[in-house]
């Protein structure tokens, strides 16, 4: 059975970030559900902020261990997990 994690995570801001947190998800085995960013309010502050909702069977440790260790991660939270997720649109 499917099972949707809501995921927040807290980079520096660079061109190729993105880029790098999808090719890591997708090799992961995990379906991207949803994409949000956010820039940080701070003019001086390069911090980007990503709130993801993604789909898998498997489970979401080994997703943020890898999700850690790029170089432009501060931090990875699972903020949630559901079986059954129904998207308000």
């Amino acid at each position: 059975m499917m099972i949707y994690y809501f995921l927040y995570i807290e980079v520096k801001f660079r061109p190729e970030v993105v880029e790098r947190i999808l090719r890591v998800i997708r090799h992961r085995g995990f379906v991207l559900y949803a994409l949000n960013m956010l820039p940080c309010s701070h003019l001086t502050n390069n911090t980007l902020h990503i709130y993801i909702t993604l789909m898998s069977k498997r489970s979401i440790d080994v997703l943020c261990e890898h999700l850690n260790k790029l170089i432009d991660v501060s931090c990875v939270v699972v903020q949630g997990a559901t079986k059954n997720y129904n998207r308000i649109n």
